[in-house]
C-alpha cells in the first residue's frame, strides 16, 4: 500500500475507537420530550413557525429566516407544541427553542416521490440542501447551501469527504461508510454537481481500512470518485489539514477552501444530502456515537434532534464505573457537560463518558516554555503567546499571534505539562476581538 498522506505537525491520543466501531448503527428510542432549538447552525437565527397546543408531524419544518447564512429547523417527532421557550443549549447559552410532547406511537418518514438525483441541477441541489436544513454534521454546522455556493471567482474543481473521524472514540462516521456507502457516494456526487466539480477524493484514515476497502468497492467504475488514504493522526480531518495532505495545497490565512478550489463535507452531511435529495428527507435526525469508558454499552445510535442525553446514555446501559467527565462531541473540540440535560443538536457527533482512570484532572500552573504546544499546532501558532496576551487582555496582541486563525483542535491543549486550557484563552480572546471590532464598527 502506498505510504498514508498526512500533514505537518498534530498529536497521536489514544483514540480508544474499538469500544464502538464495532457497533451497528441502532435506532434510539423516541423520548418522551424534544427539545429543539430554533439555532443549531452558524448564521441567523430561525423565527418559530408554530406556537403552544400546534400538533406537529415528522419532517414538519417550525423553524425559519430569511436570512442566507442560515438553515431551517424541523420537527423530529409527531406531537404537541408545548411551549416555545429559552433553553441553554450544550454550551450553557440559551436558545429559544419548541418544546414538543411527543405522541406515543411514532409514524415513519412518509418519503416522498423519488426524484432522478443524476438530472438535478446545481440550483436544484442547493435549494434541496436549503429547504431540507442541511448543516456541516461534523460539528461546525455551516449552512450547507451556503457552503455550496462559493464566490463566481472561485470556481471549485474539487469535492473532498471528510471521513477521517480523527477525534478519539467516535464512530458513527466509519459505520455510516460500512452500512450507507452507496448513499455516501451518491450524495458526494450531488455535492460535486453543486459546485461544478470534475472529481470526488473520499478521505478516510488508515484505522478504518474496513471502510477503505467498502467505498472502494462500491466506487468502482466511477472515473470521478477517488478513496485516499491518510495517516492516523489528529486533527487529520480539520479542512485546511486534510486539503493539504491529499492535494498539497495550501489554504491562506483566513480564507476558505474554495480559494483553492476545493470544498470538504463530512460523511453524515453528504449522505443527508442524498436522503434530501432521492425521498425529501429534512435533517431531523443523526446518527452519533455514545461511548467512552463510562459507558456501559457503548454503541452507535440514530437518534432524534433534541433528544436529551440523559435518554441515549439510558439506551446504552448508562454509566458504569467511576464517571467524571462527560463531553457532547468529541473529547478534543468537544463540550464538557455540567449534567445530561443537553440535548442532540444537528451538529452532536457522541457523547463521550470518562472515568476517573483515564481522565487527568491537573491544575493549570504557569507555563514552562516547552514548546510542545508550538510543536503539535498543525496551524504552526504559538499558542502560549496566544495565552499570554489573553491573560494579561491585550486582545490586539492575541489577533497578532493569530488567535482568529486558530480553530481549536486542542493540539495544545493535550500536549501542555502546565494543564493550560489553551483552547479556552484563544476563545476568550476570539470573543473580545469580536466585541472589540463589533464596537469600532
Amino acid at each position: 500500500m502506498a505510504e498514508a498522506k498526512t500533514f505537518k505537525g498534530g498529536i497521536h491520543p489514544p483514540y480508544n475507537k474499538e469500544l464502538a466501531s464495532g457497533k451497528a448503527i441502532k435506532r434510539a428510542p423516541v423520548p418522551a420530550e424534544v427539545i429543539i432549538p430554533l439555532q443549531q447552525h452558524i448564521g441567523a437565527p430561525n423565527e418559530a413557525l408554530v406556537s403552544a397546543g400546534d400538533r406537529v408531524e415528522v419532517g414538519q419544518k417550525i423553524g425559519s429566516s430569511d436570512a442566507f447564512v442560515s438553515a431551517p429547523v424541523h420537527s423530529s417527532v409527531a406531537g404537541v407544541v408545548k411551549e416555545v421557550v429559552d433553553v441553554p443549549n450544550f454550551t450553557g447559552n440559551k436558545v429559544k427553542s419548541v418544546v414538543i410532547t411527543t405522541d406515543a406511537e411514532q409514524p415513519e418518514f412518509a418519503k416522498k416521490p423519488g426524484k432522478d438525483i443524476d438530472s438535478l441541477s446545481a440550483d436544484e441541489i442547493r435549494e434541496i440542501a436549503k429547504e431540507a436544513g442541511l448543516v456541516g454534521m461534523g460539528g461546525a454546522a455551516f449552512p450547507t447551501h451556503v457552503k455550496l455556493t462559493p464566490p463566481k471567482d472561485k470556481p471549485v474543481d474539487l469535492v473532498i469527504i471528510n471521513a477521517c473521524e480523527c477525534e478519539p472514540f467516535l464512530t458513527c462516521d466509519h459505520r455510516q461508510m460500512l452500512e450507507k456507502g452507496d448513499d455516501l457516494i451518491a450524495g458526494a456526487r450531488l455535492l460535486k454537481t453543486a459546485v461544478g466539480a470534475g472529481k470526488v477524493i473520499i478521505g478516510i484514515e488508515a484505522n478504518k481500512m474496513d471502510a477503505v476497502d467498502a467505498i472502494r468497492s462500491k466506487a468502482s467504475g466511477l472515473s470521478d470518485v477517488e478513496v485516499e488514504v491518510l495517516e492516523v493522526k489528529y486533527p487529520e480531518g480539520a479542512e485546511k489539514m486534510l486539503i493539504f495532505a491529499l492535494t498539497g495545497r495550501k489554504v491562506p490565512p483566513g480564507k476558505l477552501p474554495s480559494e483553492v478550489g476545493c470544498l470538504v463535507q463530512n460523511v453524515g452531511t453528504a449522505i443527508a444530502l442524498y436522503e434530501a435529495a432521492a425521498w425529501g428527507k429534512p435533517l431531523y435526525e443523526r446518527v452519533l456515537t455514545v461511548t467512552g469508558p463510562g459507558i456501559r454499552e457503548p454503541g452507535n445510535l440514530l437518534a432524534a434532534i433534541g433528544t436529551p442525553i440523559s435518554d441515549l446514555i439510558e439506551a446504552c446501559g448508562g454509566f458504569v464505573g467511576n464517571p467524571v467527565k462527560l463531553i457532547m462531541g468529541g473529547p478534543m473540540t468537544g463540550w464538557a457537560q455540567s449534567g445530561t440535560t443537553a440535548n442532540v443538536v444537528k451538529g452532536t457527533s457522541g457523547v463521550v463518558v470518562l472515568t476517573s482512570d483515564v481522565v487527568e484532572m491537573g491544575e493549570e500552573t504557569d507555563c514552562v516554555r516547552c514548546s510542545k504546544c508550538i510543536e503539535a499546532c498543525p496551524m504552526f501558532l504559538s499558542p502560549n503567546f496566544i495565552v499570554q496576551a489573553a491573560k494579561r487582555g491585550q486582545w490586539d496582541k492575541a489577533e497578532m499571534w493569530g488567535a482568529l486563525d486558530c480553530f481549536e483542535c486542542g493540539c495544545c491543549s493535550f500536549e501542555c505539562p502546565a494543564f493550560i486550557p489553551h483552547v479556552e484563552y484563544v476563545r476568550k480572546a476570539k470573543a473580545e476581538i469580536a466585541a472589540l471590532k463589533k464596537k469600532k464598527e
